[in-house]
């Protein structure tokens, strides 16, 4: 079993996203000494924004792909391998301008993939990620979490069960602040030992 951990602040110094999922990853490699896959998403390492090679690419027979159709989906390959191979993400967001960074979506444009992660049948879509468990771990300035105005929670809930994750569990750093801090490890803490 292995712990995907994922950060998608663009800041590396002084982030408090960083800071708390690395404290998540931690404690559950101290707990059952999991391995972790690590993808920093903050920076954009190893994903590309959506283009033509790739959409053309989703919708033609994999041996018919051109070759600036198959490098086009590499990284969205990458991005698959790690989130299969994973039974346990740790998702670290801050919530920029009232939703996510552009790089975490980037991350959910490669991730998200017609006949590989999620399809399309009578009932309507379902998702193929099936018996992982998400901690998402959401920062925020001044943005109250499940308000009128954060718009990455709700989008994040409805990904998720796009792609096949049922079980999220959603840890709420908002209007983030040192004087909240040991409350925020407690909830980890606790979240850690629930498992």
């Amino acid at each position: 079993m292995k712990i995907w951990h994922i950060d998608s602040s663009g800041r590396l110094e002084n982030s408090h996203s960083r800071k708390l999922t690395r404290y998540m990853v931690d404690k559950l490699q101290n707990k059952s000494e999991k391995g972790v896959i690590y993808r920093d998403a903050g920076n954009g390492e190893g994903l590309e924004f959506v283009n033509d090679n790739i959409i053309s690419a989703l919708f033609i027979p994999e041996d018919e792909r051109s070759n600036l159709q198959k490098n086009g989906l590499k990284l969205s390959d990458g991005v698959i391998s790690e989130a299969v191979g994973s039974d346990l993400w740790v998702i670290g967001v801050p919530i920029y301008n009232f939703s996510m960074p552009a790089t975490l979506k980037t991350w959910a444009d490669m991730l998200a993939r017609i006949n590989v992660t999620f399809r399309y049948t009578e009932k309507g879509p379902e998702g193929l990620l099936k018996n992982k468990k998400v901690f998402a771990i959401i920062t925020s300035g001044g943005t109250d979490i499940d308000s009128e105005i954060d718009f990455l929670t709700p989008w994040l809930r409805q990904y998720m069960k796009f792609i096949g994750i049922d079980d999220l569990t959603i840890i709420k750093a908002d209007k983030y602040s040192t004087d909240k801090e040991s409350a925020l490890l407690a909830e980890i803490d606790n979240a850690v030992a629930s498992i």
